[in-house]
């Protein structure tokens, strides 16, 4: 949830180092927003970002996800989406 929206809803969600990772398709594409920041990790590889569109605020660089991880992290990050910076992930 950020600003009164669901961003993502699935019951086959993967936790990898606290984050939590939804699939991709699971993801409300309309409410991503493209950020030109990327980061690196060690083991998982070069992360993209996205801005999340609340009602009336904006996560900025909220969501991310590695589209090409690393073979370490292949398993456990591919075609997933991880969320933070504002955005509230909660289970049922």
């Amino acid at each position: 949830m950020f600003d009164g929206r669901v961003i993502a809803e699935s019951d086959d969600v993967k936790v990898v180092e606290g984050m939590v990772y939804f699939p991709l398709d699971s993801v409300r594409q309309d409410l991503l927003v493209d950020s030109p920041i990327t980061s690196r990790c060690f083991w998982k590889g070069k992360a993209r970002y996205w801005h999340v569109q609340g009602e009336a605020d904006i996560a900025q660089n909220a969501a991310f996800a590695y589209e090409r991880p690393w073979p370490l992290a292949k398993k456990l990050v591919t075609d997933r989406v991880a969320f933070w910076r504002g955005v509230e992930v909660t289970s049922d």
